[in-house]
């Protein structure tokens, strides 16, 4: 299935995305609809789990099959990558389990994503310094930005790969590789990108991102990146029967852990959530990621200039290519964007209401390569008519 077979026949897509029948959904960089065939791949294990075992009732071994295809969307060797649910449970496995060392320093920036800001200030208690990277405008990370920040005892920077208000995508390649040169580690928090642009880990340490927004997956089903040589450092702080060795289900004199990064899983992995999130990695790869990229983009070059247009000052307007995400959030000075938002909702269009620093709000519109330019006009009616 390409993009134009889908945008060409209103029944696949209708088929495939069942939430197009309801109307635009374009809070993507929120919480997803499922696709039909994600939704289908939960239904048929959780049916074939009320007649036998649930670990006997995958098809194939559907653990190993939905790492594989994980760690080829970040370009990283299976071995790499732990099936950690939610992006913040698997943040806060990174952040407390690195020997951190009293006098050293974290670069974090405060206005990102909270699951990426607070796992990092609690490091203070182990007297970490914590400091909060200055940018000049909302999201605006470049790589300029952090190399002029970070010194001899800078142990790690953590950034999301994009922005989850202004959707400014971050180079997470030119920052990897200078951080690398001076022996600091790279932590990305991945959700805003990985399904909507392609994103490698070829500069990256570590990375966490789970399924329910661009990957168009089930909720607390994602995934945790591990560079193998940091493996041995970065220490489990979960044991249970699956991360620690014990075989024929017995418990052993010694703790020894598992060798590669299913280290990190300590128990019993949350089977239906990974029978969707294998299925949406399958839709995403079928599709392709660049193609999805460039779709994303080519909507949101052409939806910032009818939004400013009609007087919506936009965050981020005209970003460079390689910093262009799917977010678009705007708002109307002297307009109430609360009940703009209101309004589409009753039309049947869904964006999201969020607020910036200072509590000021905006309207967030994130479509995917679903969407068609006829639902992001819709949108556009809806407010003209407002």
């Amino acid at each position: 299935m390409t993009i134009a077979e889908l945008h060409g026949d209103e029944a696949l897509r209708a088929r495939e995305f069942p939430v197009v029948t309801r109307g635009p959904f374009l809070a993507h960089a929120g919480v997803c609809p499922l696709p039909r065939r994600v939704a289908d791949a939960m239904g048929e294990y959780l049916g074939r789990s009320t007649l036998e075992d649930q670990y006997e009732a995958q098809h194939g071994d559907l653990v190993e099959e939905t790492r594989a295809a994980a760690a080829r969307l970040i370009g990283a060797k299976p071995t790499e990558v732990a099936l950690v649910g939610p992006t913040s449970l698997a943040l806060s496995f990174l952040a407390s389990g690195l020997p951190w060392r009293r006098g050293d320093n974290v670069l974090v920036y405060f206005d990102d994503y909270p699951s990426n800001v607070y796992p990092w200030m609690a490091l203070s208690e182990r007297g970490v310094e914590v400091r909060m990277l200055n940018v000049r405008e909302l999201g605006k990370v470049r790589a300029i930005d952090v190399q002029g920040q970070v010194d001899e005892r800078t142990r790690l920077v953590t950034l999301a790969s994009a922005h989850y208000l202004s959707g400014w995508r971050v180079n997470v390649d030119a920052i990897g590789r200078h951080l690398r040169t001076r022996g600091i580690l790279l932590c990305v928090d991945a959700i805003q990108t990985l399904g909507a642009f392609p994103l490698s880990v070829e500069h990256v340490d570590l990375m966490a991102a789970d399924a329910h927004k661009w990957m168009l997956g089930p909720s607390a089903a994602g995934l945790m990146y591990v560079k193998e040589d940091l493996q041995h450092r970065l220490r489990p702080v979960v044991h249970g029967w699956h991360n620690v060795e014990c075989p024929r289900f017995l418990t052993q004199e010694d703790m020894v852990f598992r060798k590669d990064a299913r280290r990190y899983e300590a128990g019993t992995h949350n089977l239906p959530g990974l029978a969707g999130f294998k299925a949406a990695l399958d839709l995403l790869h079928e599709v392709g990621v660049e193609a999805i990229g460039a779709e994303l983009a080519r909507k949101r070059a052409w939806l910032v200039p009818e939004l400013q247009a009609r007087g919506f000052t936009v965050l981020q307007p005209t970003p460079p290519p390689e910093n262009t995400g799917g977010v678009v959030s705007c708002y109307k000075p002297g307009e109430d964007v609360a009940a703009i938002y209101r309004k589409l909702r009753a039309a049947g269009v869904t964006p999201s209401l969020r607020h910036v620093p200072g509590n000021h709000a905006v309207l967030r519109f994130s479509p995917h390569f679903y969407n068609t330019d006829a639902e992001l006009r819709r949108a556009l009616d809806v407010m003209d008519a407002a």
